[in-house]
């Protein structure tokens, strides 16, 4: 059900772009800057079928091919089920946009025929690839179209909260772009994926806009990995995707912890957390003075022993946090490597003891992160030996452009009559649109793609209906989502997900910063 306090009608640009509705040989210009709270009054006389797509335009030489469809379900729960029209609502709306607009342009009548028709629930239909699903750009992602042909008017009402689906698709599509780029590493340097995923830890929390965009993006993050410290989106994995716990932390020391015993006792401050977290992993950031200092002189020297007492499923995480990422991480490697030993695994690449890892939560982005791996493997260590941390280059450094991210009109029906429409800007082909109703298939080759002007089998369409006329058809949970974007090498392990002793188990992991 969604929330009780949230008001539909107030959900929406009080002005966008228009469509332009255009077929073979017609067109219908229409003024391009157009209010949408009067977009009722605005489209063509009889119109009884507006039928809308979304999805992330093909982008040449973008760095992203394939997107990950993910947090759909979300925006249907929360915002979208249910009697989301009362009256309330149309008489907060009514005096609101009079207020706005210093003219009368509600659509008092419109929404009072929701409410008495429809007992407040929106007569919409939306269909949508299955959640988690990998899906190369240029694909319809989801279709909107108004089941009752009075309310033409809702489906490009609801657009501005569902073009707001660009935030996780991108944070999800990044942090599999992440995966891939260790798993690739981890592969060549160990000969297998144990432990891929808790290699990367979601750090965003604080550097995102709202709690809102910390759950969004953190769930999203949580289809790939299980490492994150963004409580918010493991709770919206909980309430919303059927996950009991999806994301999984450990004990770890920030600068102010470090700090606070001042700067001759650094060595007291590291061995203080030792005390207090005797089992389990712990992550020790260790940068406040000296990186270098710190590994030689302290952990590898005067808490040499206290270190080499843990186990592997109790292992002390070094952090370093500041420098140039690839070079600190280097030298750190080397000097625990000195102090500490080393052994060669399968593929002949340098491990550390099971009892120490280092964790890199600084600079990290797609490429650091590649070149960070390729200098470590070229100095004979493997991927084993560390794991990363990210926050805004996961959560935050991205926009609607980042996936060309773009929701537009395909089909139209008028006087009983159904039309195929599109854009086509003249100054930039790019931004064209898909044309009629659209349907997703898989071809004879094996590619997914997308059918135009109502040509595809109905028996072919991987869409799927997921909300209609007030209610949501289809509820998927992580562990199903999960399934779908593992990575075609990447073999489903459902005890990892889902309980913590697993995760110490591994000893691969991540740390809080």
């Amino acid at each position: 059900m969604a929330a009780q306090d949230f008001n539909f009608l107030l959900a929406t640009d009080s002005y966008k772009r228009s469509h332009c509705l255009e077929t073979a040989g017609k067109s219908c210009n229409m003024d391009d800057q157009l209010l949408v709270i009067t977009h009722y009054k605005q489209y063509p006389p009889n119109v009884s079928k507006i039928y809308s797509y979304f999805e992330c335009r093909q982008k040449k030489g973008s760095q992203f091919n394939e997107v990950v469809f993910f947090g759909l379900q979300y925006l249907l729960k929360k915002y979208l089920t249910g009697p989301v029209v009362t009256e309330d609502k149309i008489q907060e709306a009514k005096l609101f946009y009079q207020m706005h607009f210093k003219q009368a342009v509600f659509d008092e009548e419109g929404w009072r025929k929701v409410l008495e028709k429809h007992n407040g629930r929106l007569p919409i239909r939306i269909k949508a690839v299955p959640e988690g699903k990998i899906i190369p750009r240029g694909n319809v992602l989801f279709t909107v179209e108004n089941t009752d042909q009075d309310f033409y008017w809702l489906t490009n009402y609801i657009e501005t909260m569902l073009v707001q689906m660009w935030y996780p698709i991108t944070v999800a599509t990044i942090s599999r772009e992440f995966k891939k780029i260790l798993a690739k590493h981890l592969k060549a340097t160990s000969g297998s994926l144990e432990g891929l995923e808790l290699k990367l830890h979601d750090f965003g929390y604080r550097g995102v806009s709202s709690q809102e965009s910390a759950a969004l993006g953190g769930a999203a993050h949580l289809v790939n990995f299980c490492g994150t410290d963004t409580i918010a989106g493991v709770l919206m994995a909980q309430r919303y995707y059927g996950c009991p716990m999806a994301g999984f932390s450990i004990p770890a020391a920030e600068h102010s912890t470090i700090i606070s015993w001042g700067k001759n006792k650094e060595k007291e401050a590291f061995e203080r957390i030792l005390d207090q977290f005797l089992s389990g992993p712990v992550s020790v950031v260790s940068d406040s003075y000296d990186i270098f200092n710190a590994c030689k002189h302290i952990w590898g020297d005067k808490l040499k022993e206290r270190v080499m007492e843990r186990s592997e499923d109790s292992c002390l995480v070094i952090r370093p946090d500041s420098g140039d990422p690839a070079e600190t991480l280097i030298e750190v490697i080397k000097i625990l490597g000195e102090c500490f030993g080393y052994s060669l695994n399968s593929m002949g690449y340098k491990v550390l003891p099971s009892y120490l890892r280092i964790i890199q939560g600084d600079g990290i982005d797609l490429s650091s992160v590649d070149q960070i791996l390729a200098k470590l493997s070229d100095e004979g260590w493997s991927a084993e030996n560390v794991l990363f941390g990210c926050g805004s280059s996961l959560l935050q450094k991205l926009n609607r452009d980042t996936l060309s991210c773009a929701f537009k009109c395909s089909y139209v029906e008028t006087n009983g009559k159904g039309m195929d429409v599109c854009k086509q800007p003249v100054t930039d082909p790019s931004k064209g649109s898909k044309r009629g109703r659209l349907s997703l298939r898989r071809n004879s080759d094996g590619f997914l793609e997308t059918i135009e002007r109502g040509a595809g089998k109905p028996e072919e369409d991987l869409l799927v209906t997921v909300f209609e006329n007030g209610s949501l058809l289809q509820d998927y949970s992580l562990d199903e989502i999960r399934k779908n974007a593992l990575l075609q090498d990447d073999e489903p392990n459902p005890n990892l997900y889902n309980h913590e002793r697993e995760l110490l188990h591994n000893h691969i992991i991540s740390s809080i910063h």
